[in-house]
């Protein structure tokens, strides 16, 4: 994959996935009009966790980082990766599915395991039926994982950028619907309205989740059959060689992507021993993640299959290219992102968030985690950009050592912290965490030599963007200050917001453009190209 070919990928999943983020943005902003940080919110928010976490440790996490390189490298010597595709489809499919029903069975140890301070009171009874109700989700998304990492390794983008934007559609619809029934609800039970609405969302949001994946794979499903790979359920399952090597490489980013469930795990317990903490990161965590998703994945997502392609033509220089241009471009959107979430979090948090059942209390709490979060930012991002690295070398143990020492860092602060400062804990763990992790990442890469390592134009880029930064950081919070009466209107807030971000995007890319650390012709440039 030429550098351009990966730059038309960065920006085929980054524009699809902003997508998503957006309307996953808008999802969770009606989430928290009609839920608040209730207990209600809390529930669904841990019974959705659930099928999500299990999602990334079998699919996302280990089987996809040890897929995607096996599957590219066979697609390169054309070795039959229709079959190899085939097998590993249906034999995750019948893993899948015993787990999904011993997990509907297990649901209360499963969220005892996740929020044990539920225990005792209504948040336990809803995360429990909620849960059961949602956890069919992870069968269906994460074979949606493995038909995306067929499509993403043969260079289409599209389809698996696209599907988690009908998730958030489906998800949308399903709190409008649930807050129309709740209105005679609260008429027919006598209830008060907000309980209804609450009670109502809560369930059509539930059960809404196994139906969008149902959707998310029925989206990949067809697009692989239009590419020419028709994998289907109705096969047996056989554990072929291939596959027991396939297993073999996961393993150990299986046990990787279990510790980093863990550190979440970790997180989502200190946070369930205080009232309206689960939501509180939860809603904190969906604004960070807005530019994490559209950089940061997008990256990952096409670096890895270009990587596993260039190693096996042996091109340490085309190798060494990719990466410094995919960090560039990376840290060029994500660092000024940082900066505007540590410098104004509660303009952004109450003007996005604080409406219906959320306060202001919860919008300053929600905006103490935006700016813990907004320090860790670079650190994730620069993470999905090294850990592709290691699986195109079919190198997951490493990895998984690295993951281990971030989990003893992640929960000793999380559990040692929180009875000097409470339910940021979790938040200052991650942050901290992860860029313990990227350090890890980035010495044990020297041990690939040149391939691994950054050129001359990075390293000359990269000082000059976080400058840029930081004159972007001087400039909104300056701005802030002068707006502050247009703020305090309600009706006026949102156009606040516009124009105060606006005034940040015209001082970062002005500035950075006057003093080198990129070229606005190469963005064109690059734009031109995927049209």
């Amino acid at each position: 994959m030429k550098p351009i070919r990966l730059m038309t990928g960065f920006f085929t999943v980054g524009v699809w996935t902003l997508l998503s983020r957006v309307l996953g943005f808008v999802r969770d902003v009606m989430i928290a009009a009609y839920l608040g940080s209730g207990p209600v919110a809390e529930a669904f928010l841990i019974a959705f966790s659930l099928p999500n976490m299990f999602r990334r440790f079998f699919a996302e996490g280990a089987f996809n980082m040890a897929f995607v390189p096996m599957f590219s490298k066979r697609l390169e010597a054309n070795d039959d990766p229709q079959g190899f595709a085939q097998d590993a489809f249906v034999g995750m499919a019948f893993i899948l599915t015993i787990f999904t029903i011993v997990g509907i069975i297990a649901m209360p140890g499963l969220v005892l395991l996740m929020a044990s301070g539920f225990r005792g009171d209504e948040r336990f009874d809803l995360a429990v039926e909620y849960g059961r109700l949602a956890f069919p989700y992870i069968l269906f998304i994460s074979l949606a994982a493995l038909v995306s990492g067929v499509l993403n390794a043969t260079g289409r983008f599209m389809a698996a950028a696209a599907a988690p934007v009908v998730l958030n559609i489906i998800f949308v619809i399903a709190v409008l619907v649930g807050a129309a029934a709740g209105r005679p609800m609260s008429d027919a039970l006598g209830v008060g309205l907000d309980q209804a609405l609450g009670l109502r969302v809560g369930d059509t949001l539930a059960l809404s989740v196994p139906l969008a994946g149902i959707a998310q794979l029925a989206l990949v499903w067809w697009a692989a059959k239009r590419a020419g790979f028709t994998l289907r359920l109705w096969k047996r399952p056989r554990l072929t060689p291939d596959l027991r090597r396939l297993a073999i490489i996961a393993a150990p980013a299986a046990l990787a992507g279990g510790v980093v469930q863990v550190n979440l795990l970790v997180g989502r317990q200190v946070a369930s021993f205080y009232d309206g903490a689960v939501a509180w990161l939860s809603y904190a965590d969906r604004l960070y993640q807005l530019p994490l998703g559209v950089v940061g994945i997008a990256i990952g997502v096409v670096l890895l299959p270009d990587l596993s392609r260039r190693l096996k033509a042996g091109d340490t220089a085309g190798s060494q290219t990719t990466l410094s241009r995919a960090a560039e471009v990376s840290l060029a959107l994500t660092i000024p992102s940082a900066v505007a979430l540590v410098v104004i979090p509660l303009t952004l948090v109450s003007v996005l968030f604080e409406r219906g059942a959320t306060t202001v209390d919860d919008s300053a709490a929600i905006a103490t985690a935006v700016m813990i979060y907004g320090l860790g930012l670079p650190a994730f991002v620069l993470q999905k950009i090294l850990q592709p690295l290691y699986f195109a070398r079919e190198d997951t143990k490493r990895p998984f050592y690295y993951a281990l020492v971030a989990l003893v860092v992640n929960a000793g602060l999380a559990i040692g912290l929180a009875p000097i400062v409470g339910w940021l804990s979790p938040a200052i763990a991650a942050t901290t965490a992860g860029w313990a992790m990227f350090a890890l990442l980035a010495i044990g890469a020297r041990s690939y030599g040149d391939a691994a390592k950054f050129d001359v134009r990075f390293h000359k880029r990269i000082w000059r963007i976080i400058a840029a930064s930081l004159f972007m950081g001087f400039a909104l919070w300056f701005s802030e200050l002068q707006m502050g009466a247009l703020f305090a209107l309600p009706g006026w807030r949102g156009l606040g917001l516009l124009i105060l971000l606006s005034i940040g995007a015209v001082a970062y890319f002005g500035f950075g453009q006057l003093i080198g650390a990129f070229r606005m012709a190469e963005f064109r440039d690059a734009v031109r190209r995927r049209r």
